[in-house]
């Protein structure tokens, strides 16, 4: 494992047991519907369309994606990357049947060879949470991509805070969230979203629903910047 960064560590500590009970039912089930407005039923779409029987999963959270997701193929190969030890392992519980492959490490920073390469990766409701804003931890990209194929789908979510529409509920939570270090996602647009998937990546799709944005993209190194 990588040390992490103070900030980084700071994101990810909130995630305790006991908050991870919970989180199904207050992030997936209330947040999303009625405060973010976009179901995470509309999330698990998006992520099965990008699966292949070669997966990673960045930022596990319970595993609840891994255990509802519909994989093109019996024969899985799954991956969970994650700096929270209690995140890695209600995952890893919850996708037991896959025997997932485990990785504790901060996305962060420099990522550890990986022989083995990845097909497709999903990062659902991590980069929202990382510390700094999108020019800078979009480094995480950089970091992930010597663990994927040529041709690898990179999929995830993100909540926003600029230049969609927020309730004033949502902005309340967000800047609760915010203060304490939980987001880190202030300046986060969609605009820069898509110029840093853009500088990367091809074939870069985003679709934003409430305060929320799906992103899908391609990892071609022969033909990115």
């Amino acid at each position: 494992m990588n040390s992490p960064s103070e900030a980084s560590a700071a994101g990810q500590a909130v995630y305790s047991k006991r908050i991870l009970s919970i989180y199904d039912l207050w992030v997936l089930g209330i947040s999303n519907s009625l405060i973010w407005k976009c179901r995470t039923k509309s999330i698990l779409s998006w992520m099965n369309q990008s699966l292949t029987a070669n997966h990673l999963d960045v930022g596990v959270g319970t595993g609840y994606y891994l255990d509802h997701c519909s994989f093109p193929d019996a024969n899985i190969r799954l991956g969970l990357l994650d700096l929270n030890p209690n995140s890695l392992a209600a995952a890893a519980s919850r996708a037991g049947r896959y025997a997932p492959e485990i990785f504790q490490a901060d996305i962060l920073q420099p990522l550890p060879d990986q022989p083995q390469r990845f097909d497709s990766v999903s990062l659902n409701y991590l980069i929202h949470c990382l510390p700094g804003d999108l020019t800078s931890k979009s480094i995480l990209f950089d970091h992930l991509n010597p663990w994927l194929n040529t041709g690898a789908t990179i999929s995830g979510s993100t909540i926003l805070a600029e230049g969609v529409p927020r309730s004033l509920p949502a902005r309340k939570l967000m800047n609760f969230y915010n203060q304490k270090k939980i987001f880190s996602n202030t300046a986060d647009s969609r605009d820069e979203l898509q110029s840093q998937l853009q500088s990367r990546y091809t074939d870069v799709e985003m679709k934003v629903t409430g305060c929320v944005a799906l992103f899908r993209a391609r990892y071609a190194p022969s033909t990115t910047k």
